[in-house]
């Protein structure tokens, strides 16, 4: 049996379970373990309760002992981020707004995992309301970069980047808005995917830009990440915005699918701004492609420089609209200084949102109203169209694009002060959501610094099988994900 189970990958402890070398309840203790002597300093989790944990991996024992086991995932810890639903369990997504809120119900992603055999193992810290690309606008405290723990994770599913790298979850899920799987997966050295928007439900999610927001996983490998997409994708009644699409077999047909393939290098992503030991790791990548068969085309995607601008107007604008209902009197934290109906309002929702979140709900309400709306809101949708079409027309000519994930390695924490600055780390990951397509990163390098790179994958829509069978591909050549920090 190996010594450090929490090395392995999903698609290794799940044939470690199946063939009974170790059980569910080892596995898990060795991920508690693994928890109890790292997450003090990489601080990935905002909670997590032991004893619910050894309750289900006991219950998952129990069903493999009786012939019952439901999966591959069976007896798999996987972590959720803490705007994910999981009944009796806190959901704070780390702002004080919530600090108290438990959830009487599970999330359809929540209630799959656990309907898979999986063991929902603890919250993990994010960005407060999903608000952020470095998981310093917790209200709870900044998670650090398992592999420099001067740096950030990312963000803002950084908790989830942090906690698969450290090998404190098996696998975990996060939720994208403008790359806050990708984003994060590539600063730690990890495996995130971002599916096409509607293929996997979002009931139980709070909410953040309803247009945006999709949830995905975090893992080791392409193939953990197939099988945990292959346990929560599929049509929900429960969300008007889950559309009623298949769902393959992920793991099993992006095998069937072989390459070679026709590759686009979009001109836009390989400008200013690229740090250069990033764009040498991810110029690598493509010479790996090159090298082997693959069709490499340089395309372009021309409304890419108005992304930017169009995502924080649509995004912001829906998060005014979302978080309006936290307001002290039917939902969130209540001041208990307020006086009268008014004074409730304004301090409960002062006291309960940190600055970041402030700042998007202030511009995203002023671009929503009377005079500006037709000015801002409605000329981004329109952006937005133009921005989907270029993906699109671009899809005619080739397979998958092929870009940088970040434009940067992991920076420090309290580095980027300006949010503007912070904004223009999502620059190559925000038009994917967006235009709602599939993404993909995966390690491709690391600095000198000994910082990892991601690979950004981009697919289409709901060719998730594809876009997993593309970044095996590189993967099956390289042995990054075999790197592990050093705690």
């Amino acid at each position: 049996m190996p010594e450090a189970l929490h090395d392995l990958t999903l698609t290794e402890l799940s044939a470690l379970l199946a063939a009974r070398r170790i059980s569910a309840v080892e596995l898990l203790q060795a991920v508690i373990a693994r928890t109890r002597a790292v997450d003090g300093r990489v601080r990935a989790f905002n909670s997590f309760d032991e004893a619910d944990a050894l309750a289900q991996a006991a219950a998952s024992d129990a069903r493999r002992a009786a012939g019952q086991a439901l999966g591959p995932l069976e007896g798999i810890p996987v972590g959720l981020k803490d705007v994910i639903a999981v009944a009796g369990q806190p959901l704070t997504a780390s702002s004080r707004m919530l600090a108290n809120y438990v959830s009487p119900y599970d999330a359809t992603v929540t209630r799959r995992l656990k309907s898979a055999g999986a063991v929902v193992w603890g919250r993990l810290n994010l960005d407060e309301f999903a608000m952020g690309s470095s998981t310093e606008n917790s209200a709870t405290h900044p998670t650090c970069n398992p592999w420099d723990l001067t740096r950030v994770p990312g963000g803002s599913s950084g908790g989830s980047a942090a906690a698969v790298a450290a090998g404190e979850a098996v696998a975990a899920l996060g939720s994208d808005t403008g790359g806050s799987i990708r984003q994060p997966a590539a600063l730690c050295g990890v495996v995130g995917l971002k599916p096409t928007y509607g293929l996997v439900s979002r009931y139980g999610l709070a909410a953040f830009a309803s247009s945006l927001d999709q949830i995905g996983a975090l893992a080791r490998t392409v193939a953990d990440a197939a099988q945990v997409l292959a346990a929560i994708a599929g049509h929900d009644p429960l969300d008007s915005t889950s559309f009623n699409a298949s769902v393959p077999d992920y793991p099993a047909d992006m095998q069937l699918r072989r390459g070679p393939w026709k590759l686009g290098l979009p001109r836009e992503y390989f400008g200013e701004g690229l740090d250069p030991e990033v764009g040498a790791a991810v110029e690598a990548a493509v010479a790996f492609y090159r090298a082997q068969g693959c069709e490499i085309r340089e395309v372009s995607l021309p409304h890419t420089p108005y992304c930017l601008d169009t995502y924080y107007i649509i995004a912001t604008a829906e998060a005014s609209s979302n978080l309006a209902r936290y307001d002290g009197i039917r939902y969130g934290h209540r001041s208990p200084a307020a006086t009268d109906a008014i004074d409730i309002y304004s301090r409960s929702r002062a006291e309960g949102f940190g600055p970041e979140v402030k700042r998007r709900i202030i511009l995203g309400t002023y671009v929503l109203s009377s005079g500006y709306y037709d000015a801002y809101y409605l000329r981004a949708q329109k952006v937005r169209t133009l921005i989907r079409r270029d993906f699109l027309e671009v899809f005619r000519e080739v397979d998958a694009l092929l870009t940088p994930t970040s434009p940067v390695p992991a920076f420090r924490i309290g580095e980027k002060s300006d949010p503007l600055a912070m904004y223009l780390c999502d620059i190559y990951t925000i038009g994917v959501n967006l235009a709602g397509l599939p993404g993909i990163s995966v390690p491709c390098g690391f600095t000198r610094a000994g910082l990892p790179v991601g690979l950004q994958l981009i697919g289409q829509p709901f060719r998730e099988a594809d876009l997993l069978a593309i970044a095996r591909y590189y993967e099956q050549g390289h042995e990054w994900h075999r790197r592990r920090p050093v705690l």
